[in-house]
């Protein structure tokens, strides 16, 4: 449940949350761009002085706040939301009491389209959030950057953090430049699979085309609103061309795309595998259950029908009660707070599966 924010509210009171924490979207930048400079190799620093980095998740749309953050959420000291630390610790980890928190950084490695640049850009990134973020805060962890696009690029910097217990997933950007079942995209599942890491897809990006299924919106709500769509194409692509069959262990979070438009798709998928699935002979079971055991789901944004009761009726009908986790995303506008983020008052094994558990289990942690 969003909830509108003044100044630093949270650290006028302590929570009033019952149970563990853990947030598993967090969003951590640079102070200034100077500070990733100074990690990335020698041979790229001009490179990156001179031309810079290809725009910031490729977005369309301007926003209707600035960084997308929270009016509470810039730091006194300076620097864009996210981009300090002992801020993030007092506003957020401590105003909250997070037990752990998980950082997902949006900063474009990705979506170079040098792709030399971009795995330079993604092991810097990794760098500066082991050193800057994961090593000062015990209850952080990272997530690993990688250069997408590039199959091999993507899975060699899996490899080379993929035995350091700060990381604990890969992550992507939702909009690619091709659906995420193609070949191209198979070594970086290897590669997690290799190291039993989780790969996250994310919220945003701007692939390879229009951002809809219809063409270019006009406005930043229209693409905003209209994330999910790339989430449905991914999950399709991911199940019919045979992913989990080539990776059996492999297992997926679905971060800030919300989750009422499950069901449907499922039901639509098991419909369609029932008369079509001579197409995807490798697919000897239900779409539907091989989505629910492979893929986890964030919280935030989460859809809040008009009724109450027709959000207990989705937590039955998504049936993922051991795979939804707790995000905050913070310090996006649409921040969900912990107290509040659910639109009705969960049982207690719900609340402390949702809010904790199942994120404890998945990425490993205490």
């Amino acid at each position: 449940m969003t909830r509108t924010l003044s100044p630093s509210p949270v650290l006028e009171r302590p929570t009033r949350v019952d149970v563990a924490v853990i947030d598993t979207d967090i969003h951590n930048t640079f102070p200034s761009p100077d500070v990733l400079t100074n990690y990335l190799a020698p041979e790229w620093q001009e490179h990156h002085r001179m031309f810079g980095m290809r725009g910031h998740q490729g977005g369309h749309y301007p926003r209707a706040m600035p960084n997308a953050a929270r009016h509470d959420s810039w730091p006194a000291a300076g620097g864009p939301p996210g981009s300090n630390l002992a801020f993030v610790q007092k506003q957020l980890l401590d105003g909250w009491n997070i037990e752990y928190g998980v950082l997902n950084p949006l900063v474009g490695a990705g979506e170079q389209r040098n792709l030399a640049y971009g795995a330079a850009l993604a092991r810097a990134v990794n760098e500066w959030q082991l050193h800057d973020w994961v090593e000062p805060e015990p209850r952080l962890r990272g997530s690993i950057v990688v250069p997408w696009e590039d199959g091999e690029l993507a899975a060699a910097e899996i490899d080379h953090w993929g035995g350091n217990p700060a990381f604990v997933q890969a992550l992507l950007i939702v909009r690619t430049r091709e659906p995420l079942g193609r070949r191209k995209y198979w070594k970086i599942y290897e590669a997690a699979e290799r190291h039993n890491l989780p790969v996250g897809i994310h919220f945003g990006g701007a692939g390879g085309g229009p951002i809809t299924g219809a063409g270019w919106p006009s406005h930043y709500i229209e693409d905003h609103g209209g994330m999910p769509q790339a989430f449905q194409a991914q999950v399709i692509s991911m199940i019919f061309e045979g992913i989990f069959e080539r990776f059996p262990s492999l297992q997926i979070v679905l971060i800030e795309g919300g989750f009422a438009w499950i069901p449907p798709m499922l039901w639509r998928m098991d419909a369609a595998w029932r008369k079509l699935g001579a197409e995807t002979p490798y697919l000897n079971r239900p779409p539907s259950e091989i989505f629910r055991e492979h893929f986890w789901v964030s919280t935030q944004p989460m859809e809040e029908p008009p009724q109450r009761a027709y959000f207990r009726q989705l937590l039955e009908q998504i049936d993922m009660d051991d795979r939804l986790l707790f995000a905050t995303d913070y310090p996006h506008w649409d921040f969900d707070a912990p107290d509040q983020a659910f639109p009705i008052e969960l049982d207690p094994v719900r609340k402390r599966n949702f809010m904790a558990e199942n994120a404890r289990r998945l990425y490993r942690l205490g």
